[in-house]
Order: C-alpha cells, then sequence, then structure tokens
C-alpha cells in the first residue's frame, strides 16, 4: 500500500508543483455576475490557488455527501451494538439465573 501510494502520489505532487510554478500570474476572480468592468467583489489570486482551492471544494463537497450516503449504515451499525449488549446482558442473565438455581438444587 505503501508502494503504491508513492507510485502515484509522487507524480501527481510533480505535476502539481509544476503547474503551480508554471502559473504564477495573477488573475481577477469577480463574485460579481451582473458588472463584469466594475464588480463589487474581487481577488487578485494565483491561478493555482483558484485550481487548489476548486479541487479542495471538491473534495470537501464529496465527503459531506458520502457522509449523508452512509447515514444508513451508522445507523445499523449503532442499532447492531445496541443489540448485542441487549443479547451479552440477557445471556448473563440466564448464565446468573441457571448457575443460581444448580447450586441451590444440591445435588442427588
Amino acid at each position: 500500500m505503501r508502494l503504491l501510494f508513492w507510485i502515484i502520489g509522487l507524480p501527481v505532487a510533480a505535476v502539481l508543483i509544476g503547474f503551480a510554478v508554471a502559473n504564477r500570474h495573477f488573475v481577477e476572480v469577480s463574485l460579481d455576475p451582473l458588472s463584469r468592468h466594475d464588480p463589487w467583489a474581487s481577488l487578485a489570486v494565483p491561478l493555482w490557488a483558484v485550481l487548489f482551492f476548486g479541487i479542495f471544494c471538491g473534495l470537501v463537497v464529496g465527503w459531506i455527501g458520502a457522509w449523508f450516503k452512509q447515514g444508513k449504515w451508522r445507523r445499523a451499525a449503532r442499532q447492531a451494538k445496541g443489540d448485542l449488549a441487549t443479547a451479552r446482558s440477557d445471556a448473563a442473565r440466564q448464565r446468573r439465573e441457571r448457575t443460581g438455581t444448580l447450586v441451590g438444587h444440591g445435588g442427588p
């Protein structure tokens, strides 16, 4: 697994670093869709920062979507854990009752 990380991660890191170095110039990011020439909110950021921010936002949205999608499995695991605890306590109670009746019986 560690070897796979290095085989895939190292070239991806090299490409991203190369992209960041090659695209150091600043671009104007406008948050005003109505006015192109005089936006009410705009930022001057490097192009690589825009790309990395987009990747980061995509990862966060994906993680949130996966978390919501797996909700039924987390709920089922919680319920199974509760059922297991109930079954263990019932088994322990029955074991105590059975041992108590055998001890109290006194034998033949």
